[in-house]
């Protein structure tokens, strides 16, 4: 059944508040994304990645030690990191989840909101956005190899890029994944993963997000849904469900 909660309702004068997360699923898909934010029919939820949120927690906690004691992480210092873990006020509030860094676009009326992993800055005061990542893979991690999903990875980014500009803000081009990765060379699992930890820079260009956020909006004022996305997934399976079951 749809739900009836947080939708958006093109008379109202509230701002209307859209994660990070929904307006990526817009720039891969308009019409899931209308049927998830206008009419309430999201997509269906996979599994918790409960190791990866276990190792982000882990990796939290290493950082905001050095945080505390303004201190570059021993990883920052292998890869030659000119930076410290950014200690502010606010970046427990920035890391929550449906709380995140905030910005009331005033063009559309959108809070658009994000929630880091973590922020590093620099001794001119410009701030890395962090993005802590885990897997296990015998190849390179290599984050230009086209991989959607990696692709993606690098629009989250720059949207908290963007979000953190908006707020004022010197934010470097640069930013940086944390990757952890499981190593599966060992003789036995002994109860415990070992992973090799490596920092991998990207240089973002935020300059598309506030067309986004502006088509995002366009999209939500429709009366009715975009057509479905040939690339879609999940607009293929209810195309061809419906075809099967004649409706």
């Amino acid at each position: 059944m749809p739900r009836t909660r947080n939708l958006f309702d093109p008379n109202s004068k509230e701002p209307f508040k859209l994660s990070r997360s929904r307006l990526d699923r817009f720039l891969k898909c308009p019409c899931c994304f209308y049927l998830d934010r206008r009419l309430g029919v999201d997509q269906v939820s996979g599994p918790a990645f409960t190791l990866n949120s276990a190792t982000d927690t882990l990796l939290k906690k290493e950082f905001d030690v050095c945080r505390e004691k303004g201190v570059p992480h021993p990883l920052m210092k292998k890869h030659k990191v000119n930076a410290i873990p950014f200690k502010h006020p606010d970046i427990d509030v920035w890391r929550e989840n449906f709380q995140g860094v905030q910005h009331l676009h005033q063009p559309t009326n959108l809070l658009i909101t994000g929630a880091v992993d973590d922020i590093w800055v620099d001794p001119k005061g410009y701030l890395s956005v962090v993005d802590y990542k885990s897997t296990s893979t015998t190849k390179e991690i290599d984050l230009n190899d086209g991989t959607p999903w990696k692709d993606g990875y690098k629009r989250q980014m720059e949207i908290y890029q963007w979000l953190l500009r908006q707020n004022g803000f010197k934010v470097n081009d640069i930013g940086y994944f944390v990757y952890v990765n499981a190593d599966t060379d060992q003789d036995a699992f002994d109860g415990k993963l070992i992973f090799e930890e490596e920092i991998i820079p990207h240089k973002g260009d935020d300059g598309w997000v506030e067309q986004a956020v502006i088509d995002a909006h366009k999209c939500l004022l429709k009366k009715k849904a975009p057509k479905p996305s040939e690339d879609c997934a999940w607009c293929t399976y209810r195309a061809d469900a419906s075809e099967v079951l004649g409706l």
